[in-house]
């Protein structure tokens, strides 16, 4: 826990003392996921219309990250990867599970949430799981988390098309097709009162919000209160949401001790039109590996703890994993192959001993790699877009100077043709490297 060091700044005759806070060992974590919430749709990043105090706070108080990404542009695999530090290439499911799929989480993955609670951390999950709800043992009791309460998959996944929805509490079922305007309230609700319940206790709570997720629900007292509409509506919901789980931390003496994460896991879906959110000034959305399919907000908080700063480096959801796990104390199997990195660094953690990882970040959807990152430039090989854009005729393979060009309109592989092949034979090397590192999902 949190120790003080006193230096003095004098001759002991004259000493004045300072007080300097150490770092904080073993912090609480919160890691708050929001669904198809948008780059652009922050205060913070620009958006006019949608109110966002809480979280500009955040922004404005902690780390921004301005280069992070989902590592995938859909529900379920930017879960996976968030959870087990992993490409969702290794996964053994494509990128969205629905309420029949024989799949789920494989008993040979360890989550952050397994990781934390063998070193002795509380952990719980208020909101949507969608990582495998078929079988009892897909579900967050099994895969280690304490306390559950959630749906078990996406919000849209409603009769009469599927079947009715369950709220669930651990392993048993609250009740059916719940009343979707008071989930974030719920959710909030939930955790707070398990904060306050182990707040001598290390803890992880990681609360994935169906919101703004469509179809969209706002409470009574955010319902029609935006400019923006219904989809402003519920962003500012969760802003306020965010307030008031930041406020508990603060009332109870643990703000300075704990970590809060907040990002998205991917970008805005579009496809919605008005009821879809904004990716800003990147292309595309939901469902794509263009930039505004995957690049989107993240933020880490903790005053006094994490530096008020921007980032620019690339980062990813496995690297939340990765740092993560570092801060609880937990060290990986050393046979156990994960994608992520410790950025514990770039939250303040000094004198941290760290393999150099390699510069690289990898763009898949399903079991594919569409594109690849290294430094400035970003190489596609295969696009899609939900909104069935043919972006630049259906040219293959685009390159992108994401320094000058991070809405990626300039296609610079002609003039590039060395860095192109670069990047291609990085892709085909990956590819390999997770075919043969996989291949539990078939025993």
């Amino acid at each position: 826990m949190n120790k003080y060091i006193l230096l003095s700044a004098l001759p002991l005759a004259t000493a004045s003392v300072i007080i300097v806070q150490a770092q904080e060992t073993n912090p609480n974590i919160i890691l708050i996921y929001c669904d198809d919430l948008g780059y652009g749709d922050l205060g913070v990043t620009g958006h006019p219309n949608i109110k966002t105090p809480n979280i500009d706070k955040m922004a404005l108080n902690g780390t921004r990250f301005t280069n992070y990404y989902s590592a995938s542009p859909a529900s379920t695999a930017s879960r996976y990867a968030l959870l087990t530090g992993k490409y969702p290439p290794r996964s053994g499911f494509d990128w969205v599970l629905y309420p029949e799929s024989e799949r789920g989480i494989h008993k040979n993955e360890i989550t952050q949430a397994e990781a934390l609670k063998s070193k002795g951390y509380k952990t719980a999950i208020f909101g949507k799981w969608h990582l495998g709800s078929s079988k009892k043992e897909y579900l967050p009791l099994q895969n280690g988390f304490d306390e559950y309460v959630g749906l078990p998959y996406s919000n849209d996944m409603l009769p009469p098309k599927w079947p009715d929805i369950a709220l669930m509490h651990g392993n048993d079922t609250i009740e059916m097709n719940p009343n979707q305007a008071k989930l974030t309230e719920l959710y909030t609700n939930e955790a707070i009162s398990f904060i306050k319940k182990n707040k001598d206790e290390s803890f992880f709570v990681y609360i994935p919000y169906a919101m703004p997720h469509v179809p969209l629900f706002a409470s009574e007292n955010f319902a029609g209160k935006s400019k923006r509409g219904i989809y402003g509506d519920v962003v500012e919901e969760i802003d306020w949401y965010v307030g008031k789980l930041l406020s508990t931390l603060e009332k109870e003496g643990l703000d300075k001790k704990t970590i809060v994460w907040f990002v998205s896991d991917n970008g805005p879906w579009i496809l919605k039109n008005q009821e879809g959110g904004s990716s800003g000034l990147f292309r595309d959305g939901k469902g794509s590996t263009w930039e505004g399919g995957v690049r989107v907000p993240c933020i880490a908080y903790a005053p006094g703890l994490i530096p008020s700063k921007i980032n620019d480096e690339i980062v990813s959801s496995m690297d939340i994993f990765a740092t993560n796990i570092y801060l609880g104390g937990y060290s990986l199997p050393y046979n156990h192959i994960t994608d992520g990195k410790n950025i514990s660094s770039y939250l303040g953690y000094k004198n941290v001993d760290i393999k150099k990882e390699e510069p690289h970040f990898f763009f898949g959807i399903g079991h594919q790699l569409f594109a690849v990152r290294k430094g400035k430039w970003k190489l596609h090989v295969k696009t899609y877009s939900q909104i069935g854009a043919d972006y630049f005729d259906g040219t293959l393979p685009l390159l992108f100077d994401l320094d000058v060009d991070p809405s990626e309109k300039y296609n610079l592989a002609d003039k590039h043709p060395d860095i192109v092949e670069e990047l291609k034979v990085i892709i085909e090397e990956k590819k390999e490297q997770i075919k043969k590192d996989s291949n539990f999902w078939d025993k």
